[in-house]
């Protein structure tokens, strides 16, 4: 059947999740760009941004666990909107915290506690609303958001930061607070407009809703209404394996997110308007590697390969692509390429963010592929508690080694840069070691 015969009001639902993802990473990249802002005003080093951006990341990590447990029980429609309008009142906030790191410290850690609902609410919603083979496609359509919502935050924070408000009034970076928290809310009427569970949903025809639950069968969806406790899913090999996979490899975006800008400031000496076209690169490149990647598994299980090995064949591939990042130095340094070393590495790193969100597309899928929907929630915030430690470790140890390497920050992100490299191929051989075969959960 063609997406005509079938209905297509389930990529709707896609796009407000795409969104909501946007928003997401809009807000939450917006102290990147205004780091050194708040670094000169305040006198801040690089120690204390990363405290700051690492009491965000583990507040978000240890809350994810829990956010998605929630999310199992009180619904996707609720629990994003929850979510969402939480995250938003605190990006807002952030603009009143004043000069002390422990208050900025604080406000992240609050706003890090409203953004962890997004992706189980997602990943859940994606379960709820596609049939397997079609889950990473939507994943990664949503998923791109979060490159979108980088890219208007690289155009959108410079020049709101730099603007004079209200005859000075109110300063660039705090409005840069306001506005984008603001924008959050307008989302939450799309939501409530127009989202209803499949079940429930009017507008979904029967043929679209019967496309939906294609993979369904009286088993499952007598297991679906079953409760499940997230303490239990640690004893399956399954979510060891998701959890390894997000610890080792979440954290390389956290850095690109948060550490872009200051790189290209120390390497090449940008900053300001003059990064707003490099980053913004970044980010629109890894948005083809989240729909793209996202698709990707699709060309083996139209070969007849099962789905789980079709998805695990893909992101072995996938993989291999952040090795480039090993040579971002040698193409970055200006003594050998001179004026144009600086797009020589831009090439480099948009390969590496673009892997990463192909990568992203897919594991989050796995939980779908090996899990029952009622469970896809809690496993998916058990998956970003693990990425969120490994986003602090990974930002405390760029932190410190930038501070270390004061005078050679080179050096720093050269030893950064090969953590990046390998995280992913190292990640993949784990998962694979701990579920080597498709195998998914029938007994919760």
């Amino acid at each position: 059947m063609t997406t005509n015969k079938i209905g297509k009001y389930r990529w709707t639902i896609v796009a407000l999740l795409f969104f909501s993802t946007t928003i997401n990473y809009m807000d939450r990249q917006v102290i990147g760009y205004l780091k050194p802002i708040l670094s000169q005003e305040f006198g801040w080093t690089n120690t204390d941004f990363a405290f700051i951006t690492s009491c965000f990341t583990a507040c978000y990590a240890g809350v994810t666990i829990f956010a998605g447990a929630i999310i199992d029980k009180i619904g996707t429609k609720l629990g994003l909107a929850l979510s969402l309008s939480f995250w938003s009142v605190m990006g807002m906030l952030n603009a009143f915290c004043g000069s002390a790191v422990s208050g900025h410290a604080l406000i992240r850690s609050l706003f890090g506690i409203g953004e962890a609902g997004n992706f189980p609410a997602s990943i859940k919603t994606v379960a709820e609303w596609f049939p397997k083979k079609e889950r990473a496609l939507a994943t990664g359509i949503f998923n791109s958001g979060a490159n979108v919502g980088a890219m208007i935050a690289a155009l959108l924070v410079p020049w709101i930061a730099a603007k004079v408000w209200f005859d000075g009034a109110i300063a660039g970076w705090k409005m840069a607070y306001i506005i984008t928290g603001a924008i959050g809310l307008i989302w939450l009427f799309f939501w409530f407009t127009l989202y209803h569970t499949p079940s429930k949903h009017k507008k979904l025809s029967k043929r679209e809703y019967d496309h939906i639950h294609s993979d369904d069968t009286p088993e499952s969806a007598l297991q679906d209404k079953v409760k499940v406790s997230w303490i239990k899913l640690l004893g399956y090999r399954q979510t060891w394996s998701f959890f390894i996979g997000k610890f080792l490899t979440d954290g390389i975006w956290w850095f690109l997110l948060f550490w872009l800008p200051d790189y290209m400031k120390k390497q090449f000496g940008m900053e300001g308007h003059a990064i707003m076209i490099p980053l913004f690169t970044v980010y629109g490149v890894a948005i083809i590697g989240s729909v793209a990647g996202g698709g990707f598994p699709m060309v083996f299980i139209n070969k007849g390969m099962e789905t789980y090995k079709a998805r695990m064949t893909a992101m072995f591939l996938i993989a291999l692509l952040p090795l480039v990042l090993l040579s971002t130095q040698y193409f970055g340094d200006t003594s050998i390429f001179g004026g144009n070393a600086y797009i020589f590495a831009l090439i480099v790193i948009c390969i590496g963010a673009a892997a990463h969100q192909a990568w992203s597309a897919n594991i989050f899928t796995t939980v779908s592929d090996l899990f029952p929907k009622k469970a896809v929630g809690s496993v998916t915030g058990i998956g970003g508690l693990a990425g969120g430690v490994g986003g602090v470790l990974v930002q405390l140890l760029a932190g410190r080694l930038t501070d270390n390497f004061k005078d050679h920050p080179q050096t720093a992100y050269l030893i950064m840069f090969i953590i990046c490299a390998l995280a992913y191929l190292t990640a993949w051989l784990i998962m694979k070691l701990l579920v080597p075969k498709f195998k998914p959960i029938t007994d919760l």
